[in-house]
């Protein structure tokens, strides 16, 4: 079977190499073009492209996916099926192009958390479960015919980082699994049905990520860990931006104004929330690097108490 490989970031190449590793026939991989990064604006392949060549398999990047001289290419390599993993939204003339179709690994329960940030947006709702759903791609986006899905658990203080890289190992598992019973013609595709409990997982901006004190400590607490390593729970200390990366609950009545900060200037400090403290952990102040709170409040002191 030919294998046409779509991806970009780490958490795809988890799938990639699991592909590799139990002897598939990748014969190209897509990616995103090299992008200026750093103070010094190199060039940098992403993830999936460094492993690609690492292992000899030819790479394309498109800039445009409908580009003539990309769809040529991508005929050309006649592909049985693509698989799609953390990329961008294909047009229908690539994703219906092979003659087994694209199948996608996609990090949610679906039809839970259809969208971009499926990962986040789990942990921030206070999910205990999540999981991969391995689906074959239509029209609109995350809407295929499933076709096999695992769960895992989400921790209490576990954060959307730690759960990306335990779902990246899952869904890599999970996709070879799926291939094997594509070959075997075991599988049995699932529609997918809308509830009104159903959840998405948009992009996040800016105003998903600015913390209300006036909420409770858990869904803080969940707001913090599901924004844990990018683009971290946004407020304000001192008249600057805030950003907090870790926190822990503090759970207490208390009849303090709701966000006021509390901090001994050594080793912890805290906001006042609806139903007890939010204490941070790991932040970084506008100006600053990020550093634990012990390291911020060794060379910082709190105005706004």
């Amino acid at each position: 079977m030919r294998i046409v490989f779509m991806g970009t970031p780490d958490f795809a190449v988890a799938s990639l190499d699991a592909l590799v590793s139990n002897g598939f026939n990748v014969v190209s991989v897509i990616t995103a073009p090299d992008k200026p990064a750093g103070r010094g604006l190199k060039l940098t392949e992403s993830a999936v492209k460094q492993y690609a060549i690492a292992k000899g398999i030819p790479v394309i990047q498109p800039i445009k996916l409908k580009d003539p001289a990309f769809i040529a290419d991508l005929s050309a390599l006649q592909a049985d099926i693509q698989i799609v993993v953390a990329f961008r939204m294909l047009p229908e003339i690539v994703w219906n192009m092979p003659k087994m179709g694209t199948l996608n690994v996609h990090g949610s329960l679906l039809p839970q958390y259809r969208g971009a940030a499926p990962i986040n947006w789990a942990v921030i709702n206070g999910e205990k479960q999540t999981g991969v759903t391995t689906f074959k791609l239509k029209h609109e986006i995350d809407t295929g015919d499933i076709l096999l899905q695992e769960s895992m658990p989400i921790g209490d203080d576990e954060t959307a980082t730690e759960v990306h890289d335990r779902m990246k190992i899952i869904g890599a598992n999970l996709l070879v699994k799926t291939l094997q019973h594509l070959i075997a013609g075991s599988i049995h595709e699932i529609p997918q049905i809308l509830t009104a409990e159903t959840k998405h997982a948009p992009k996040i901006f800016t105003k998903d990520c600015t913390i209300n004190w006036n909420q409770s400590v858990e869904q803080l607490h969940n707001l913090v860990r599901g924004l844990a390593q990018f683009p971290g729970a946004i407020t304000q200390l001192d008249g600057k931006i805030l950003k907090i990366y870790k926190s822990q609950k503090e759970i207490i009545a208390h009849q303090e104004v709701i966000g006021k900060v509390f901090t001994d200037n050594k080793t912890f400090l805290k906001f006042s929330c609806g139903n007890g403290y939010l204490h941070v952990l790991d932040l970084q102040l506008e100006g600053k690097k990020r550093m634990p709170i012990s390291d911020f409040l060794r060379g910082y002191k709190p105005t706004a108490l």
